[in-house]
């Protein structure tokens, strides 16, 4: 679909690539000249012309997916631009092209076949995975240099399928309907981007795709409305009758362009209130990204904004001995009320130090507000709420030397925050059978607390959003929703620990499973180095730890600087310094579709 912008963008550091040998029927570009078999195509023109348009754009990496725009198993000629760009016909490949050099990714299945028809120009490379930032553009760049792309089938039409054994598809959009009204979640809208799924709702078929009955299509579908995107052109009387085109109503079609189905679900996410309802393996990324949660990490970040400068002002004004646990909470709000869009707190600020921090929701009063000391530990527990988000993060900070006893605490506690974010779980698991992570750290040296894990969290909605979380009677977690992370440990009249992020549940490419899930955490605020112990980390925990911090790095840097905060960005790059020698960044707010698993693609050795 050329307005649909579905190939990704990305911005990437230099990398190296090793292409794969052969011999024979082969290609070998170690000799001088290579050696080509009569099986290459020769990619050196279309690569030069597809790198003049990426300049002007400012793109450092184009990926060209395997696929079409409904990422569709079969895909028509006119779709397979892995195989115009890279002379490769196999049907699993993702293509990434830098202005130095130009790769493709595929299994084992087709390493001799890409060795054949690939030229010099590319290397090949073996699936892995790495989380990069990626953004569609409107414009298809791989269109624009294919001159003699194939059109549309000439003959390609739409035709009822009707039996005595399927329902009709009034009924069907009814049984939708009463699916959406029983969802927890209150979809407003139903998108289907999958070419089978249109097709079924509708009982209609088509000859757009090879080997498939389907056509080019979206279908969104309201309570009110149904939207059905196809090539007008190909439209019938028939059809329009069949479909009750020329009415308006519940069970009446709206027939619409195909190629306006951005325009026109841009247009519909825009209006107050609607909730989308997608089934994330078969939506591109430029529908994707104008209905999923990325405006909430959007929130995150300006909320991190205000945890960040009170953090800094706390450890420059406690030294002095002025400050309390009222004035600090009254400071982070200020702070907040500053950020776009604020409607005030989510919830009564939780600041606290010493013997009040073990009251797991103890709030200052006048009465009860304690100075603060670089002698005692210090937890703050706060949120917002947004015009486009509501947020919540808890951090735990010392001013002054910790014992050993509190640096090993919040490190078991951080420890358990790590376990939960980084596991790996199918979809459909429930938070009850996971939320032990969260404690067997502390349950190894005798120690536990006692509230719940972690909790949903609304979208300017309540801060505390019940079904999701970790609890025996919330449901099980599916891709998109949100949950708090929230280990913590409480010693009674001496101090607290909480270490609270929100994150948002995303799919993950496994080596041999599909549908698993993670955790992508979107609270952008370090965590205090002094506290943690380092010697009681795994690798494995100290690594996501600095591909955090990487991330915080990469996302709060250019936030601050748009605010003019430079002072607390010189404050966040010393918190967020790495604790290894090297690590890879990790994806925060990132979009994790099939799309992007298919960009997995990205990119270990290329730029």
């Amino acid at each position: 679909m050329p307005s649909c912008g579905w190939l990704l963008v990305l911005s990437l550091a230099a990398l190296t690539g090793i292409a794969v040998g052969a011999e024979g029927t082969e290609r070998n570009c170690s000799l001088s000249p290579p050696y080509l078999p009569s099986t290459a195509v020769n990619t050196t023109l279309r690569l030069q012309e597809l790198r003049e348009r990426m300049r002007p754009l400012n793109i450092s990496a184009y990926i060209i997916p395997g696929t079409d725009a409904h990422l569709s198993e079969y895909i028509a000629p006119r779709d397979n631009r892995v195989a115009f760009m890279t002379g490769f016909t196999g049907s699993a490949g993702t293509a990434v092209v830098t202005q130095t050099k130009a790769a493709l990714w595929t299994d084992s299945r087709y390493w001799v076949q890409a060795e054949r028809q690939m030229d010099c120009n590319w290397d090949l490379q073996t699936p892995h995975r790495l989380n990069r930032s990626l953004k569609s553009i409107p414009a298809n760049l791989v269109d624009q240099v294919w001159t003699e792309r194939p059109g549309l089938a000439l003959n390609a039409c739409y035709y009822i399928w009707q039996s005595e054994f399927i329902k009709t598809w009034q009924m069907k959009v009814d049984h939708i309907r009463n699916q959406m009204r029983d969802n927890p979640y209150e979809p407003t809208a139903l998108l289907l981007s999958a070419l089978d799924e249109t097709a079924w709702l509708f009982n209609l078929r088509g000859n757009d795709i090879p080997y498939n009955p389907f056509f080019y299509s979206y279908t969104l579908l309201t309570m009110d409305d149904i939207w059905l995107f196809v090539h007008l052109d190909r439209v019938t009387d028939e059809l329009k009758e069949y479909l009750n085109a020329s009415c308006v109503g519940s069970l009446c079609v709206q027939l619409k362009s195909y190629d306006t189905v951005r325009d026109d679900l841009q247009k519909y996410v825009a209006q107050p209130g609607v909730k989308v309802w997608i089934g994330t393996e078969y939506t591109n990324y430029a529908l994707y990204e104008l209905i999923t949660p990325e405006p909430v990490c959007l929130v995150l970040l300006r909320d991190a904004v205000a945890v960040i400068q009170l953090l800094m002002w706390l450890e420059k004004a406690v030294p002095e001995g002025k400050e309390t646990e009222l004035t600090a909470a009254e400071y982070v709000n200020n702070c907040r009320s500053k950020q776009k869009d604020s409607r005030g707190p989510s919830f009564e600020t939780i600041s606290a130090s010493g013997p009040n921090a073990a009251l797991a929701h103890y709030s200052p009063t006048e009465e009860s507000s304690r100075r603060l000391t670089v002698d005692e530990m210090y937890l703050v527990d706060s949120g917002g709420q947004y015009l486009d988000g509501t947020t919540d993060i808890t951090r735990t900070v010392h001013w002054g030397t910790p014992t050993d006893m509190q640096r090993e605490a919040f490190t078991r506690v951080l420890m358990g925050n790590i376990e939960i974010s980084r596991t790996i779980f199918p979809s459909g698991t429930r938070g009850a059978n996971m939320e032990m992570l969260g404690r067997r750290a502390l349950w190894q040296v005798g120690l536990n607390y006692g509230h719940g894990t972690g909790h949903g969290v609304g979208n300017y909605f309540g801060v505390h959003e019940w079904p999701v979380g970790f609890q025996t009677n919330n449901i099980p977690f599916r891709s998109g929703m949100f949950t708090s992370i929230e280990p913590g440990y409480y010693k009674d009249n001496d101090f607290g620990i909480r270490i609270e992020d929100v994150a948002v549940i995303v799919p993950v490419q496994t080596k041999y499973g599909h549908n698993y899930l993670t955790f992508d955490t979107v609270s952008l605020v370090p965590y205090d180095r002094k506290l943690i112990d380092t010697s009681l980390l795994s690798s494995e925990q100290l690594k996501w730890l600095d591909n955090y911090y990487e991330t915080i790095r990469r996302l709060m840097g250019p936030e601050l600087d748009r605010q003019g905060l430079h002072e607390e960005k010189a404050w966040m790059l010393k918190h967020t310094e790495p604790f290894m020698e090297s690590g890879s960044s990790a994806s925060v707010c990132s979009s994790s579709m099939t799309l992007i698993a298919l960009a997995i693609a990205l990119l270990q050795n290329i730029i």
